[in-house]
Formats: structure tokens, C-alpha cells, sequence
């Protein structure tokens, strides 16, 4: 059996009468990916402050790669690597030149430095652009090498903070391909994202969070089948229509989710017959996102 990377019980923080998160539990077993999914707001950035001591908590146990935070944050943050949410790079150094300040941070000793760069720039596809500056990298190149720069000491564990915010498409499916990399190699992963797609395509383990709580935990295809069931039916159609739709719905019993120009009724595998005219589909594990959040993604 596995330990565990991460292990949390009943984790609060408050910021004055804001709870931002409150009686979390959270596990993260020794090399799996374990993905922190919610809209803005549910905790899952001062979740991760919490785990690297940059907040502490107000109560609960919180331990990391066996470290009792906040106690060992010290020796804990020696074995993990930290991927921000903002971009924090020296942008006056070149590539090597940021991550040979790293190697010095985490006390790599001398004659082993330079094949740690020569590691994370590799797994980071940079090694052609280690003479460059930052500000002459695109963003994705940006984003690649904060994942270098936080696994230049070869962590066992590294928390990944909404890693592909605000790149396009292309640039996500790039940086998707590093990180399961990485969870291939048996890294232990710990990424928030507010991207329901990210979560489903490399979480072993998705953690729904709202208002600084965990409302759900399991791999994706059981959190789906637990909350949406194997089929999902779309109805489109005017608002006064969707309204009755919904009103029907709520009569007969059944989960139903608003998006806009739609009403989808979940569990359609168990309405055969009753259903109203629409669309079906497989469901997924955005209308489980949005059942227990009431939320959009954004």
C-alpha cells in the first residue's frame, strides 16, 4: 500500500469573517494526481498556501511527505516542488540562469548542478532556449519552466496551482503532456484547476470544492456515474420553455442543470419515455461540476 504524499483533516483558515477553507479532508496517495476542482472562490489556492506554510491553518492536521505542518514546513518544502499560479520568474536572467539560482535554493551540492538543469530542461523541452530571456519567451515557454524550475531537485511531491490559466488550447494540450509525464514517473501531484477537462484527462482523483469544502472525492468516471449516471439529456429551446422543462422535471424527481440555453436532465437512462424531446449524450464530468457547485466554469 501506497502512503500518503498529502494528508489533511479537518484544515480551516479564516481570513477575518471569510472562511476560505473550512473543515477540509484531503488525501493524496504516493503517486497519483490528485486534481482540486472548483470555480473561483472554492479554496483551492489557499489550500495550497496551506500546504506550503505560506498560510497556516486555523485548525486541523495537516502532514506533507510525513512533515507536520506547520512544525517541518521547512524540511517539507526541501522535498516538494511548488508550480504558482502567477508567473514569478526573473525576468532579468536567462533560462539556465533561473534555474541555477533554484539549484542553489535547494542546496544541490556543486557538482551535481549542472546535470540537474540539464535534467529539468529536458524534461521541460527548453534545452534550445536556455540562453534566452524570459520576457523572450511566449507564455507557454513560461509556464514550462516553472514546471522545470520546481523539479530541479527531483521533488517527490509537487502542488501545481491552476497551471494552465489563461494559455489557449494548444499551449494547455503542450504543458497536459508534461504533466502526465510526470505522473507516469510516479510523482506524487497535487494541481487545482477550475478547467473540468484538465481534471478529467490527468486526475486519478478529482476533489469537487465549493465555498472551502471537498462535496465530493473519487476518480472521475465514479464521480460521474455517482451524480450524473451513464446518460444526460439536453433540452434547448426558449426560457419558457426550458422554465417548464425544469418544473416538470422537479415534479417527477429528476436532477436537472441549467446552462444557458439549455436545461439538462441527468439520470436520462432512468426517465425512458417520459423524457421530452432533446439531445442525448454521455454524461461527464461537467455536470457533476456544476450539480454540486452551481456554478459555471469560467
Amino acid at each position: 500500500m501506497p502512503g500518503q504524499a498529502i494528508r489533511l483533516r479537518g484544515a480551516v483558515k479564516r481570513y477575518g469573517p471569510i472562511t476560505a477553507v473550512d473543515g477540509l479532508d484531503l488525501d493524496v496517495p504516493e503517486g497519483t494526481c490528485v486534481g482540486l476542482l472548483g470555480p473561483n472562490g472554492a479554496g483551492k489556492s489557499t489550500t495550497m498556501r496551506l500546504l506550503t506554510a505560506q498560510a497556516i491553518a486555523d485548525e486541523g492536521e495537516l502532514e506533507v511527505l510525513g512533515f507536520t505542518l506547520p512544525r517541518d514546513s521547512k524540511a517539507a518544502r526541501a522535498e516538494m516542488g511548488v508550480v504558482p499560479q502567477l508567473d514569478n520568474l526573473d525576468t532579468t536572467l536567462t533560462v539556465e540562469q533561473n534555474l541555477l539560482v533554484f539549484t542553489h535554493l535547494y542546496r544541490i551540492p556543486r557538482e551535481q548542478r549542472r546535470e540537474a538543469i540539464e535534467r529539468a530542461l529536458g524534461v521541460a523541452n527548453l534545452r534550445e532556449r536556455r540562453g534566452a530571456k524570459v520576457d523572450e519567451l511566449s507564455g507557454g515557454m513560461r509556464r514550462r519552466l516553472l514546471i522545470a524550475r520546481a523539479l530541479v531537485h527531483r521533488p517527490r511531491l509537487v502542488l501545481l496551482d491552476e497551471p494552465t490559466v489563461g494559455l489557449d488550447p494548444q499551449v494547455r494540450q503542450e504543458l497536459w503532456a508534461l504533466i502526465d509525464l510526470l505522473r507516469s514517473e510516479g510523482t506524487s501531484i497535487l494541481m487545482s484547476t477550475h478547467y473540468i477537462e484538465e481534471a478529467q484527462r490527468l486526475a486519478d482523483t478529482v476533489v469537487v470544492m465549493a465555498a472551502g469544502r471537498a462535496v465530493a472525492t473519487g476518480p472521475p468516471t465514479a464521480l460521474v456515474a455517482e451524480h450524473a449516471g451513464r446518460e444526460a439529456l439536453e433540452v434547448y429551446g426558449p426560457p419558457a420553455r426550458l422554465r417548464e422543462v425544469e418544473a416538470d422535471a422537479q415534479t417527477r424527481g429528476w436532477s436537472t442543470r441549467r446552462t444557458g440555453t439549455s436545461v439538462t436532465i441527468l439520470r436520462a437512462e432512468e426517465v425512458d419515455g417520459e423524457g421530452p424531446d432533446g439531445e442525448r449524450r454521455a454524461a461527464n464530468l461537467e455536470d457533476v461540476f456544476v450539480l454540486l457547485t452551481g456554478e459555471e466554469v469560467a
